[in-house]
């Protein structure tokens, strides 16, 4: 599996700009499920040597970013059914809850601002963008999110989504979708509602109907 070379942060140590580099473009679904990749053509692509690339891939496959099989043949996960439900009742468990925590913080200006994304991701629908389209979504919920000011409970929802990324763009692909998330809406709505109850469930509904579509 090819992977596209990006610039990164000279400031950083190399693994750690590797790691970065990757793991955004793992979240983004920009690898399909069940891609191989090598030391050496992610050394290549990002211009280190196989040490910071073993070092980032040891780190994502940690997170279940990537997969290393018992031959150290590495690829980014090939999700059973079984682990779609799990990781999709995860995001069941942990967003609503962000979501509520966040709610008597979001004010006008993070309501606006979740608006104007909400325009970016229907862009993205329109061009059939589906790396765009996954990255504004996630743009969406994690800007919302960080009005909880629950860091850790943040930090496992950024795990469940790292793991899912490669899914979701399969995902994408199925559901050859022409308008944007119409749970989104819903979401705004209660926000400005201050409706929790309503956001709970326009939160849980958007990010779990999906993936369990992918089942079967």
């Amino acid at each position: 599996m090819l992977i596209q070379p990006r610039p990164v942060d000279s400031t950083t140590s190399a693994h750690e700009r590797v790691y970065r580099a990757l793991r955004t473009q793992i979240m983004h679904g920009e690898l399909a499920p069940g891609a191989a990749l090598t030391l050496r053509g992610i050394g290549k692509s990002y211009g280190v040597s196989m040490t910071p690339a073993r070092e980032a891939v040891r780190r994502l496959v940690a997170e279940g970013a990537l997969f290393l099989s018992s031959s150290g043949r590495v690829s980014t996960p090939a999700l059973t059914n079984e682990r779609i439900e799990e990781l999709a009742t995860l995001r069941a468990m942990l967003e609503p809850e962000l979501a509520s925590r966040a709610l008597p913080r979001a004010h006008f200006a993070l309501i606006d601002r979740l608006e104007a994304i909400n325009q970016g991701v229907s862009q993205m629908v329109a061009r059939q963008d589906a790396t765009g389209y996954i990255r504004m979504n996630l743009e969406f919920h994690r800007m919302l999110y960080l009005r909880a000011q629950a860091p850790a409970m943040l930090a496992m929802t950024e795990t469940v989504w790292l793991q899912l990324g490669p899914t979701m763009r399969a995902l994408y692909g199925r559901l050859n979708r022409k308008e944007p998330p119409y749970h989104h809406k819903l979401i705004l709505s209660a926000l400005k509602a201050g409706d929790e109850p309503g956001l709970r469930l326009a939160i849980r509904t958007d990010v779990t109907q999906g993936l369990r579509m992918l089942k079967g």
